[in-house]
């Protein structure tokens, strides 16, 4: 009995100093990395860091985010404290960022950022493992699914204005644009109608999906981080984080469903032609026939071959969702803001001789290309996104760095652990890259881009709104096109105009930017325009 009492407090005794070894280690830390000597902020606060500031400074559409406030202080590769002294990388080096991207496997998300975007996305890892759908040829065939769900959102708006008595009526286009998206991705993903417009239908993927992407919801919190490092808390659930797990169990329900039937049918259709299924076959409209298709190939090898569980990550419902929907209400917001440009846009679109154009017709239009293409720089989806380092590293600079010793560096040393932000938004809209009047939406800038753009890193448009490297974003032409084909429908219907002052828009931050209006915060999430039917003289 001695024994074992002797053998039990000699454990509790190692992990105690283990626990005291690693608190140490951790505070230490800061004081022995790399980045000790870059330029940045002081914290604010000396257990968060400069964290709260940065959550406290909203991301308005008229103003400068706080991170590029302290570029134009302390040079393009800062750092800045977050949780307990930590330092983050912070840079819009360009020739760094090259690096960061190109090198995805030094540069990963971090394990706390991959489990918060795994309770949404699921948790497949490698999303270029096989995936035969986002390719230009899979996407002209899926344009005529994009018109019409448009077109259907056009006559819900124009029976509201109908329905008002008036000429022209206040629309929360992001409602309207939200449950459009979803059902182009019912259609486009799934070949499934989720029918999220009809007003006597309660659609509960739809209430799902505004549970989960809401921003309007909490203050600055450091829970959902004490949840990720001690797993035991994730029992403890605020009402918050109960109504995000029963909408994740929605979508995951019905995302296995329409898994399961898909693959049901993709069997039964093999079966009846008495082959199997090869690569070479892969035919029917839908996105996730096409990516069942391909997993169930007889000659795919097995180490490409997905899981259930890994085919619902690839999750359509998200990704073909949320990003486009914020695009297009942001593209209309800011036509509001620029009439000449909403009027150009429209003449424009009247020059094609269909109401149901395919993708290479839309994409003939330049100056709707303009449109996207600046909407994109100018209101990203997603403002930023962040990599750790998995080892040490020397990272190349194209502008050289003094430290805080006065010492000028045209490298920078990371250690493996290093944080650090990828700035989306920053680079979109960098003075230095793109002029004074980078901050202004002007479609009309395409039409002669600065040199400089040329080295931003992204894979599409010389914007970094789908990154660039290995792990950019695969659906881009999916998004580009859907949000033309909106674009096309909605801009020859109406005309808009912003129902509420410019300043009481603001951005806030879930996984996409969403609008918010500041003096009608209960209303939650919506961008409110006047829509008024446009007379084709």
């Amino acid at each position: 009995m001695i024994l074992v009492s002797s053998v039990l407090w000699s454990l509790v005794y190692a992990g105690l100093a283990y626990a005291l070894f690693k608190g140490v280690q951790y505070v230490l830390k800061p004081h022995f990395s790399s980045l000790r000597y870059l330029p940045g902020p002081p914290r604010s606060d000396l257990i968060y860091g400069n964290l709260k500031e940065i959550f406290q400074e909203e991301n308005s559409v008229l103003h400068e985010v706080l991170h590029e406030s302290w570029v134009e202080k302390y040079g393009n590769t800062i750092k800045y404290k977050v949780f307990l002294n930590m330092n983050r990388l912070y840079t819009v080096d360009l020739k760094a960022l090259n690096h960061i991207l190109t090198h995805s496997a030094d540069y990963q998300k971090p394990l706390q950022s991959r489990y918060f975007l795994s309770r949404i996305l699921g948790k497949g890892e490698d999303h270029r493992k096989q995936n035969p759908a986002f390719g230009p040829a899979q996407i002209r065939e899926l344009t005529p699914i994009f018109v019409d769900q448009a077109d259907k959102l056009r006559d819900c708006w124009d029976a509201e204005i109908s329905k008002s008595g008036e000429e022209s009526t206040r629309v929360n286009v992001l409602d309207g644009l939200t449950k459009t998206t979803l059902n182009i991705i019912g259609w486009a993903g799934f070949n499934y109608d989720f029918d999220a417009l009809n007003p006597e239908k309660k659609n509960e993927l739809a209430e799902a999906f505004n549970t989960i992407f809401s921003t309007t919801e909490g203050g600055f919190s450091l829970w959902p981080l004490f949840q990720y490092l001690f797993p035991p808390l994730r029992l403890i659930q605020t009402e918050r984080g109960r109504r995000f797990s029963q909408a994740m169990s929605v979508m995951r329900r019905i995302g296995m469903q329409l898994v399961r039937e898909k693959k049901a049918a993709v069997i039964e259709s093999a079966a009846s032609e008495k082959s199997g299924v090869e690569r070479k076959d892969l035919h029917g409209r839908d996105l996730l026939t096409l990516l069942i298709r391909a997993n169930m190939a007889t000659d795919l090898p097995e180490s490409l071959r997905l899981s259930d569980e890994d085919v619902l990550s690839r999750n359509f419902l998200v990704a073909g969702h949320e990003t486009t929907s914020s695009a297009t209400t942001w593209c209309l917001f800011a036509l509001t803001q620029a009439p000449e440009v909403q009027r150009k846009l429209r003449e424009e679109l009247f020059t094609l001789n269909t109401a149901a154009p395919t993708m290479d017709e839309l994409n003939s239009l330049p100056y709707l290309d303009a449109v996207v293409r600046e909407t994109l720089r100018v209101h990203a989806p997603v403002s930023s996104t962040i990599r750790e380092a998995q080892k040490d590293d020397i990272i190349p600079l194209a502008t050289p760095f003094k430290d805080t010793r006065g010492q000028l560096h045209d490298v920078l040393k990371v250690d493996k652990g290093t944080s650090m932000i990828i700035p989306i938004l920053a680079i979109n809209r960098s003075r230095a890259l793109w002029g004074e009047d980078a901050f202004e939406f002007k479609p009309e800038r395409w039409e002669s881009l600065p040199e400089a753009v040329a080295s931003i890193p992204g894979v599409w448009g010389n914007v970094m709104s789908f990154l660039g490297g290995p792990r950019a974003c695969i659906g881009y032409r999916f998004t580009l096109v859907e949000t033309k084909a909106l674009i096309f429908s909605l801009v020859r219907a109406f005309e808009f105009e912003l129902a509420v002052p410019p300043e009481d828009i603001k951005k806030k931050s879930q996984v996409a930017q969403r609008p918010i209006v500041k003096s009608e915060m209960e209303t939650g999430n919506q961008m409110p325009l006047r829509l008024k039917r446009y007379q084709r003289i």
